[in-house]
């Protein structure tokens, strides 16, 4: 059993020197907590799912370090190191490596290097906490990816229910969509006179009153009637109204009195716009009954002319017949030719009558059809009277958001009918000037093709130029990287601060533990001296005991007796002496270690002391120097 088993390993003062020279004693914790500690890290490995740190070969520190390598893989970043660890001088690189991927992770626990090598449990819990949080969330980040990375390839290649379902509804969907588009397409009802659409044209840049007339009267072909005036307009957008207000609702933003009035202007404006169209849905394209009217009267009154003029030759023919020779057969042929016209005649009169009776079935329908269209529109403005005598000043916002999505639902349809317009205008551009190019460059002369090759020489020439100048610059910027490693070898002035930092932590840890060595070997060393006279003392006294009653038998033993205990007597102060005498050279090495210690403290202050000054000079030369080159 070892003498350092009934010992218990407590805190230990530690003497350090601060920048100052003064004694500094430092507490260091306890192993106890460090131990537990080290447990709860490894528990926490286990539950994030690093079970390497079951293996019960490894060392302590290769199941810290090498949970830390894990979990910093784990959140998706990269760290270059070599778990092998084929030296302790490897330790060094490793851990500041992971001091760097922490602080890339913006770790809130700020660790250091010499904390990682020495186990410093207690400070690595926090981060250890902090990493296995960091994996948990980017586990489940993969994992909703990963999933649906998984969805997306297997919709590829195979189908659910469900998918086979959808598609066999697809085509059923589709062309219902197909048809309901078709049946509530925009269908042109009324046609305005061409004469007065060349009007417009001609006059659409000169009065904003006309451009209105014209938008009105577009929206009226399609049946669409909006009745909000210019007036109506400007004192909306007097008032602050940005978005355009039907006139169904227009009336409620407005006085009383100026409401009547401007709808019944508006509606004397529709009439108008109304009376010059004529019905056209259904029948685009067709002859109106008016026209097919005027066909037929211009086709009777040639009839009826060429009727006259055929009774006025045959009566010429017959008062003058005996005075011309032949006449009879010039009448003959006179009456066959008539004959044929007036059987061609008839024949276009049959069918043009034909086609009146047909188109006048289809106008009777059209105008029953423009009839029914009439009661309709009268029902709804009699529903939008109803729908203005409804509105009250509770739901009047609501009602103004209403029209106003209305009406930028048509602004917008405008707008993609006018977008698709546009790109059709650009397609038909670009296409006529591919065309022309490619005429060009058919039929182009041999000057401009000179031209061309030249161009073509120049553009060479600069690319391999800038080849080359490419190589160049790669070459310097391979010189330039490697004259910044060259550089980042070398060592800053922060880097050696941080470094002697560094070395005197670490030389007053292991000036800290050599003298809690020191201590445990003194006092060892002095629990086995302490057995080995207090065994020489036990050996004695029985031997004494033993010997006692055989020496005090006779009176010769007895004197013999006496002689020999004064010898050990005598042996034992001779022993005495010299540990006395032991003890005392010990004292003075120890008073002479005292003095050199004493000395030495003073040197190290009075060197304190002197950088501290030299810094402080060092500081006056150069803002000297800053205030002598800018002068």
């Amino acid at each position: 059993m070892s003498v350092f088993a009934s010992v218990k390993r407590t805190g230990v003062k530690a003497q350090q020197l601060d920048a100052e020279g003064n004694l500094v004693e430092v507490e260091t914790r306890e192993d106890e907590e460090q131990a537990v500690k080290y447990e709860q890290i490894i528990e926490l490995l286990l539950a994030a799912g690093y079970f390497r740190a079951r293996i019960s070969g490894l060392s302590q520190f290769d199941k810290v370090v090498g949970g830390m390598v894990w979990s910093i893989t784990a959140s998706n970043v990269d760290i270059d190191i070599d778990l092998t660890l084929p030296s302790v001088n490897a330790c060094a690189p490793l851990s500041e490596k992971i001091v760097t991927a922490l602080t890339k992770m913006k770790c809130p626990s700020r660790i250091d290097p010499h904390q990682i090598q020495g186990l410093d449990c207690i400070h690595l819990f926090p981060v250890f906490q902090w990493l296995v949080k960091k994996v948990i969330e980017t586990r489940e980040e993969m994992g909703d990816y990963i999933r649906n990375f998984a969805v997306a390839q297997f919709s590829k290649e195979n189908s659910t229910p469900q998918d086979e379902e959808i598609d066999s509804r697809m085509n059923v969907t589709t062309a219902t969509v197909a048809n309901v588009k078709r049946a509530y397409k925009p269908q042109r009802r009324y046609r305005r006179p061409a004469g007065a659409r060349a009007a417009s044209h001609i006059s659409q840049s000169r009065d904003p009153d006309e451009e209105s007339d014209r938008v009105h009267t577009t929206l009226l072909e399609y049946g669409q009637r909006y009745k909000l005036s210019r007036a109506a307009q400007e004192k909306a957008s007097k008032k602050g109204i940005d978005d355009k207000i039907p006139a169904g609702l227009a009336g409620q933003q407005k006085e009383k009195d100026d409401g009547v009035d401007d709808a019944e202007e508006e509606e004397r404006r529709v009439r108008a716009l109304m009376a010059a169209m004529s019905a056209t849905e259904g029948r685009e394209g067709a002859v109106s009954s008016s026209a097919l009217g005027g066909m037929i009267g211009m086709q009777s009154d040639e009839i009826r002319q060429l009727v006259n003029e055929y009774n006025e030759k045959q009566a010429g023919l017959g008062a003058g017949g005996d005075a011309r020779g032949g006449g009879a057969q010039n009448h003959k042929r006179l009456i066959a030719s008539l004959e044929k016209q007036i059987a061609l005649m008839d024949k276009r009169h049959a069918e043009i009558k034909e086609l009146y009776d047909r188109l006048s079935g289809k106008y009777n329908a059209t105008q029953a059809e423009l009839d029914a269209v009439l009661a309709h529109n009268a029902k709804i403005d009699a529903e939008l009277a109803k729908f203005e005598a409804m509105q009250t000043p509770e739901n009047s916002a609501v009602l103004a958001r209403l029209s106003s999505l209305v009406t930028l639902n048509e602004s917008l349809k405008k707008q993609e009918t006018d977008f698709r317009a546009s790109c059709k205008e650009e397609v038909a551009r670009l296409q006529e000037a591919i065309e022309k190019l490619k005429a060009g460059e058919a039929g182009g002369d041999d000057e401009e093709k000179e031209r061309l090759r030249l161009i073509n020489e120049q553009f060479e020439a600069d690319k391999d130029r800038l080849q080359k100048i490419r190589v160049l610059l790669g070459k310097k910027n391979r010189d330039i990287a490697a004259i910044t490693r060259l550089i980042d070898e070398i060592p800053s002035r922060s880097e050696l601060t941080q470094y002697q930092k560094r070395f005197v932590e670490l030389y007053n840890q292991v000036a800290a533990k050599l003298t809690e060595t020191k201590q445990y070997y003194t006092l060892y060393n002095t629990l086995d001296d302490t057995k080995l006279y207090m065994s020489k003392e036990l050996s004695l006294l029985n031997s004494i005991h033993d010997s006692f009653e055989r020496a005090m038998a006779t009176a010769q033993n007895k004197e013999q007796f006496l002689t020999q205990f004064e010898n050990i007597v005598t042996g034992v102060k001779a022993n005495l002496e010299k540990v006395d005498k032991r003890r005392d050279n010990e004292k003075a090495k120890r008073d002479k270690l005292n003095d050199e210690y004493l000395e030495l403290v003073d040197k190290q202050r009075l060197y304190y002391k002197t950088v501290k000054e030299f810094q402080e000079e060092c500081r006056k030369n150069e803002n000297l120097l800053a205030q002598f080159e800018a002068a």
